[in-house]
């Protein structure tokens, strides 16, 4: 992946004159990553819509929603990881929707929701992506959820939880991110996959994927050429490059989202405001359970500790065998099973 100076500009100064280069240099858009999303979303069985919800700050946050009919139960709302969008919950909508309402959301700043500008500093651009999920739950009028997150999602699902617990009924922390502290042995820490090891080897103070846009053309083949195993994961439902085209256009627009996961993290696998030392202020009568890949480069630890940091509290941590970091793609059956069983326990 080249390093390019003019990519560090585009990055560092996006309200110049290079902002406007980006779409020219890169092939992407909106209207083509809606165009994508839309063979996704063609292959729900269940009746569905996807629509922006505007928030008081002018802000919008792109949702699907799977079997609106079944209100009579607390929704399941699903938050994706660093990178991703609703499109990646395909092979868990329909399943998950069989007998409860489903919100699959695009977190702010990535996706098709709105991309503005997040504060530098981590506890602000955490709070900012709090009060949106918080804002978005009123805009939809939903009074307690199942709130489950992947990665990233993981993280600023626990983050929601702690300020407002009394919305959540269950929460379901699929390979959360940012949950340890850096350990002081470096022989102590797991290696993470080999993408992301060259990435960041690459990125030097960039934004994590700023090298997608730099690539401008061949960003796509860089893509999939880093991340082949991701085809892989969905061919079940597409033969073709459709995944790839859809995460290449999740990441080739404003580094906006991008940006406030740089600003929170330390080390690319490590947060700076580490949520472990944060999970006593959930309330203890709030149900918590983990749900790991047995091969996940995520610290797998991070659910024991949990547990004994929550002794009086209901804590349960569960491994998917044949799963690595999306589990919800490499086990998507198993993953499915699981995620029902919560959900059938809150009602």
């Amino acid at each position: 992946m080249p390093g390019l100076v003019m990519a560090e500009e585009v990055e560092e100064h996006s309200q110049s004159w290079l902002a406007g280069w980006i779409p020219s240099w890169c092939p992407t858009s909106m209207s083509q990553l809606k165009a994508v999303e839309t063979r996704i979303l063609q292959c729900i069985r269940n009746r569905f819509s996807a629509r922006y919800i505007s928030l008081p700050d002018q802000n919008k946050i792109w949702t699907l929603t799977v079997s609106p009919e079944l209100c009579d139960k607390t929704p399941l709302v699903m938050v994706h990881g660093f990178g991703g969008g609703v499109g990646l919950w395909i092979q868990n909508v329909d399943h998950l929707s069989t007998r409860r309402t489903l919100h699959a959301i695009d977190l702010l700043g990535f996706g098709r929701s709105s991309r503005p500008s997040f504060p530098s500093d981590p506890e602000g651009a955490e709070e900012q992506f709090v009060s949106s999920i918080e804002q978005w739950r009123e805009e939809m009028g939903i009074g307690d959820m199942i709130l489950l997150g992947h990665s990233l999602g993981g993280f600023l699902a626990t983050s929601y939880s702690i300020k407002y617990p009394e919305r959540v009924k269950h929460l379901v922390l699929v390979d959360p991110w940012g949950f340890p502290a850096p350990p002081t042995d470096p022989s102590e820490m797991r290696s993470p996959p080999t993408w992301v090891k060259a990435v960041a080897a690459v990125f030097g103070r960039s934004n994590p994927l700023a090298v997608v846009r730099a690539a401008g053309p061949w960003g796509p083949r860089l893509v999939q050429r880093f991340r082949p195993d991701l085809k892989r994961k969905f061919e079940e439902f597409f033969d073709d490059d459709t995944i790839m085209e859809y995460i290449y256009h999740c990441n080739a627009q404003s580094p906006s989202g991008e940006s406030a996961f740089k600003a929170m993290m330390e080390k690319f696998g490590w947060a700076k405001r580490p949520m472990m030392s944060r999970l006593h202020l959930i309330p203890k009568d709030l149900p918590i359970t983990f749900v790991y890949g047995a091969e996940t480069w995520i610290d797998r630890n991070t659910g024991e500790n949990a547990k004994l940091l929550r002794p009086d509290s209901y804590v349960n941590t569960l491994a998917i065998k044949g799963a690595s970091h999306h589990v919800y793609a490499d086990q998507p059956k198993v993953f499915n099973a699981v995620v029902e069983e919560i959900c059938d326990a809150v009602d």
